[in-house]
Order: structure tokens, then sequence, then C-alpha cells
């Protein structure tokens, strides 16, 4: 097969896909223009809230093929940080997103590191069980720092001094999907890197990553760190956008929800976790009427899913490595 018909036709793809990006960035930022209901832009907000999550959790579940059903314990971090901070010291919310990332991380690397040998239903075992601990600690209140049942209330709204203020529901929804955007670009570009082929082979044979030489715990953690730090910052866009953090916002249930987010979108999958975070967060607006039926309908899907459509509603396409590739570089003309 000639090699320049493989490669017009990836170019064709590529160039279809960008336009497809572009016309779904163009909708993004229309929405709240044409939609000037501020109930819609907040459920398209939370929308945004859900799909960030589930992108965190994506690099854990999707991409290293880890079980973690404690995930919200992480951006229940990131969000008790910023409330924290910003009522006790009065730190500003756009400093403090990077601060909450990084105690998130800090969290993860520090509760992961002594589990992160264990495999499969273990390991998901014990991540619930670290979910489970974050929040009843919060409950507890041991420091008396996180206000207990009650949680923590009058956070600041997001501001550059008086340049910028985000205080409503437009500048919300602008602020989380720029923030959905912005990782995106920097999950497609992992993805393609050394970490991410490294993620996708110990998913695929953990005992083939180890011989061929790849620090399996070292990856492993990183996902964790990686995915805990997103969710942190996520967990602080909530927190300023509610105003209160309380511990019943990062139960197990909310923990499950983003598991079914990536089942349902597909494990990997950019696009699907979109797929998945509308079908948790959208579906529910839509059909109010059957919200008391609400996980009925999802453990439904789920099991259709896992019996017609494994991969997700949109899979992953793992890409071709690469002898194509080499020989491109090599200036052959047919493989």
């Amino acid at each position: 097969m000639n090699i320049n018909n493989k490669t017009s036709q990836s170019a064709g793809i590529k160039i279809t896909n960008n336009w497809f990006a572009i016309l779904v960035s163009l909708l993004f930022l229309l929405f709240p223009l044409v939609i000037k209901n501020n109930y819609f832009i907040d459920v398209a907000f939370f929308f945004g809230i859900y799909t960030l999550l589930g992108l965190s959790l994506n690099i854990v579940l999707g991409e290293v093929g880890l079980f973690d059903l404690g995930h919200m314990g992480f951006a229940a971090i990131g969000a008790y940080t910023t409330a924290i901070l910003n009522t006790s010291f009065g730190i500003p919310i756009f400093v403090l997103l990077p601060i909450s990332a990084i105690a998130a991380a800090i969290f993860a690397y520090l509760v992961t590191s002594p589990i992160i040998h264990l495999r499969g239903d273990y390991l998901c075992i014990v991540t619930i069980g670290m979910g489970e601990i974050v929040r009843l600690t919060l409950i507890n209140n041991p420091f008396g720092i996180t206000g207990g049942p009650n949680g923590v209330f009058g956070i600041d709204f997001p501001s550059i001094g008086n340049l910028l203020i985000i205080d409503n529901s437009v500048k919300f929804y602008y602020f989380i999907w720029v923030a959905v955007g912005l990782t995106v670009l920097a999950l497609i570009h992992l993805q393609d890197s050394r970490i991410g082929r490294a993620w996708n082979c110990i998913r695929e044979d953990i005992i083939a990553a180890e011989a061929s030489g790849i620090d399996v715990r070292y990856y492993k953690l990183l996902a964790f760190v990686l995915g805990a730090a997103l969710a942190g910052v996520a967990g602080s866009i909530y927190a300023s956008k509610l105003m209160i953090v309380s511990p019943e916002s990062f139960s197990f249930m909310e923990s499950c929800m983003l598991f079914c987010i990536v089942l349902i979108g597909g494990m990997g999958s950019i696009p699907g976790i979109f797929i998945g975070a509308a079908a948790i967060s959208l579906f529910p607006e839509i059909f109010q009427t059957f919200a008391q039926y609400r996980m009925l309908i999802f453990g439904a899907a789920l099991v259709l899913m896992m019996m017609f459509r494994p991969g997700g509603v949109w899979p992953r396409k793992r890409g071709k490595l690469s002898t194509e590739s080499m020989l491109i570089k090599a200036g052959k003309s047919e493989i």
C-alpha cells in the first residue's frame, strides 16, 4: 500500500476532526448568548463540572485501568482547601486554584503510595474506603476548620482586582468551559506522549510493561496524582460557584456517578467523557418526570452497555504504531 495515500487519508481525518472541534467550540461559545435563561446556563455549568471531573477520573481509570471509586475525595480536598483558605485568610480564588490542585495531588500521593501495588477489586475497595474517610473526617470536623455537617460558607467569587469578577451564571459558564478546553488540549498531548503510551501499556498488560522496563509504580502514582490535581481544580471552581461546600456534596454516590461517566463514554476516550457527563448531568434535568428512577435507568444503561457496547458510546481509537511513521520519516514510499 502506498504511504502517500495513507498520509493523505490521515490528513483528511485530522482536518475533519479539527472542523468538528471548531464547530463544537462555537456552539459552546454561543450557548449563553442564545439561551438567555440562567437556569439552563447553570445546568450547562454543572455539565462542565462533571466533564472536568470525568476527565480527571479518565486519567486513572481510562488511561491506566485503575479502579477508583473514591475519586470525589480528591475533589473534596480541593474544594475545602479553597473554602478554608479563602474564608479564613482572604486568599483570592484564582490564587487558590493551583494551591487546591497541589493539595489534592499531595493527598493522593500520600494515600495511594502504600496501596499502589494492589490491583483490580482490592484497589477498588481501598479507594472506596479512602473516599468515605475523607467525607467522614469533614463531617466530624476534628480540627475545627471544616464546619462539620454544615460545611464552610461565605466563599468569595473568583476575581482579579476590579478587572475581572466572575459573579454571575454566564461568567461562571465561560470559566468552567475554558478550564475544560485547556484540560482537553493538555490531555490530548499527554495521550500522545511517552507517559500516555506507558499508561496504555500498563493497562493492557502490566506484566509485559514491567518486562519492558516501564516503572509501573511511578506511572501509576503519576496517574493518581494528576487525576487528583485536576479533581482538586474542579472542586475549587465548584466551591466558588456555590459559595458553600458541605461533606454531602462529595459522597460515595457521586464517585459512582463519575465512574459511570467514564464507562458510558468509553474508557480513555476524551469525546466519550462529554457524552458520559451529559448523560449524568443533563438527563435528570431534561426528564425530570423520571428523576426518581434515575438510578434504575443508570443501572439498566450500564448493563446494556456491558452487553452490547462494552467499549462505551464513543470508544477511543488507538493509534497505529508506527512502522508506518518510521518509514515515512525514513523516506520510504511503500510498506
